[in-house]
């Protein structure tokens, strides 16, 4: 299916099985504008139904993931609008970077290519995966313009980054690299991103390769349980992994056990199951 032209604001590609979904306002550092974000929200829910797609790799055109948020768009111009105006432009960013990325049916890779700050933080841990190009620069401006982290920046922070790192980044408004991030946790490697595209595309080939049932279920009950008690996870997990039995069509589980039981064709840390 070609995507093209149907976006002013976002590029999509569908190739291999992948969705290259671009933020594209270069000329911006792809900073997300009230347009961007309705965009996105039609782009998430429209590759979710694509049957082509299986990943989903979020990125940036240009030298930039995202600049977060303009400024002039996002805040100057709608402070002078009606308060229901504001209502929706907020609920419209929230609903494409954690609501829908969050607890996304296929798998999410963010490809941090470049810059990345303020409120890029919230989609890019929104997504389960992400790769930085070592020459990425991040970073939450926010105190140097005089407002605190918008959105769910600083919970993104205190999901993935320690207490000190987070509060000295957020305080200060330093920047760090994608190497830094890495160490961080904030990402889970970094690389030249003369390799970054190389790189995402393997690790996508490697889930590509998982059964989709399990694999969401999998990344989306981790999700869920680290909000719930061991009591509550229990059941939880439990009833994710009944369910993934009972939708699975390609019977993955039964599949495995006999591939590892019978076959004797997997072994852990060896070999994989074969879709």
């Amino acid at each position: 299916m070609s995507y093209e032209g149907r976006w002013s604001t976002v590029k999509v590609v569908v190739d291999g099985g992948i969705a290259w979904v671009s933020l594209n306002r270069p000329e911006k550092r792809n900073a997300m504008s009230p347009t961007l974000n309705a965009e996105m929200i039609d782009v998430l829910e429209t590759i979710e139904l694509d049957a082509e797609a299986q990943v989903l790799v979020l990125t940036g055109e240009g030298d930039a993931w995202t600049a977060g948020m303009d400024l002039k768009e996002y805040f100057r111009e709608i402070d002078a609008g009606p308060e229901i105006l504001q209502d929706k432009i907020r609920r419209d960013a929230s609903r494409w970077q954690w609501q829908l990325l969050r607890m996304y049916s296929k798998p999410t890779i963010a490809m941090v290519n470049g810059w990345c700050f303020g409120g890029g933080f919230s989609p890019l841990v929104a997504c389960d995966l992400a790769v930085s190009a070592d020459e990425a620069v991040f970073g939450l401006s926010e105190i140097n313009w005089g407002i605190p982290p918008g959105n769910l920046v600083s919970k993104a922070m205190a999901d993935t980054v320690g207490h000190r790192q987070a509060l000295f980044y957020i305080m200060t408004g330093d920047t760090f690299s994608g190497q830094d991030a890495a160490k961080m946790g904030l990402v889970n490697k970094s690389v030249p991103r003369a390799q970054l595209r190389d790189e995402v595309k393997a690790l996508a080939s490697k889930l590509l390769n998982k059964n989709p049932v399990v694999l969401r279920n999998a990344k989306n009950g981790f999700k869920r349980c680290r909000e719930l008690t061991w009591e509550q996870n229990e059941d939880y997990l439990y009833a994710k992994v009944d369910q993934a039995s009972h939708r699975d069509p390609e019977g993955g589980r039964e599949k495995g056990l006999k591939q590892f039981l019978d076959e004797k064709s997997i072994k852990p840390g060896l070999q994989t199951y074969k879709r």
